[in-house]
């Protein structure tokens, strides 16, 4: 059993909090919303009063909040607030699971270290029924010796727990990954909308790409078109399982990474726009396969 405080129990941190409980870990959480942290409270975590109170006698602080400014006013106070870091114990492991700009989570690492804590970025792909099943995937930065001391809580969190570099390259794994998978889900809903206008029965269209050169994950399990993959958003209305706002957010991330960078990404520019619109047209609380409706036309 670890202490763990568990800070920002949203719609991805609940579930998390509550794989931990059942690992049998001793969690107790804090969020800013009260609602958040009632029902983190009826998930059986231990309610902190404040974020001092959270993280007083953790043996590991896990965060999931939503922007770089959040995590850096968490861990290294804002407006006069203390934050994580000199409240937590100098030997707890600080574990960001945020997605987030990779230059800010660099910068929080390093004041954490110098305040001499270890800390990870560990941000998560897999989204709230990756989170609610236990099989979400983590990309951590940070030393090795951090990897290992938060591998087995990560474990109780996800199916894939991957050590892909130093301070930051969680955040740059995950960045690049969502870049893919956001151009791809276009690609899908592009094929798709030609598919039908070509007169193809849409099944039979999936059918065939499934098994060729075309097939992609996000063909396979996150189709666009309602009444083809089971699994799919599609098929409940585009009820979000990532939603198209949080894509966006993070084709934003990725665009100021290739820029800071000097990186050419024209499909994951074009793909930024996209989600941009998509979100713009009053749909960014979808799923992020509803750009196949803005395609289509619906949107």
């Amino acid at each position: 059993m670890t202490r763990i405080a568990f800070i920002g129990a949203g719609n991805m941190g609940l579930p998390m909090l509550r794989n931990l409980l059942a690992a049998g870990h001793e969690v107790r959480a804090y969020d800013v919303s009260p609602d958040a942290l009632a029902e983190a409270v009826r998930a059986g975590a231990g309610e902190a009063a404040s974020l001092a109170d959270a993280v007083t006698a953790a043996e590991i602080v896990i965060t999931m909040l939503p922007e770089g400014r959040h995590v850096r006013a968490v861990y290294l106070g804002d407006g006069g607030n203390d934050g994580i870091v000199g409240h937590a114990p100098r030997e707890a492991l600080l574990a960001d699971c945020s997605t987030i700009d990779v230059a800010s989570a660099q910068a929080v690492a390093a004041a954490a270290s110098e305040a001499g804590y270890e800390m990870i970025d560990a941000p998560v792909s897999g989204g709230v029924t990756g989170a609610s099943a236990g099989t979400l995937t983590f990309m951590v930065g940070g030393s090795a010796a951090g990897f290992q001391r938060a591998e087995p809580v990560l474990a109780a969190m996800g199916r894939n727990v991957a050590h892909v570099g130093g301070s930051g390259h969680g955040q740059a794994a995950k960045i690049c990954n969502n870049m893919m998978a956001g151009i791809a889900i276009i690609g899908a809903s592009e094929v798709c909308c030609l598919g039908e206008a070509l007169g193809l029965d849409p099944k039979k269209l999936f059918d065939v790409v499934s098994t060729s050169s075309g097939q992609t994950w996000m063909m396979d399990h996150m189709h666009p078109v309602p009444g083809i993959v089971e699994s799919s958003a599609a098929n409940r209305g585009y009820a979000p399982g990532f939603k198209a706002a949080l894509m966006a957010k993070d084709l934003g991330l990725a665009q100021k990474a290739a820029a800071d960078t000097g990186t050419s990404t024209p499909l994951g520019s074009a793909a930024a726009s996209m989600y941009r619109m998509l979100c713009h047209n009053g749909a960014g609380e979808l799923d992020c396969s509803a750009v196949y409706r803005l395609l289509h036309g619906d949107l």
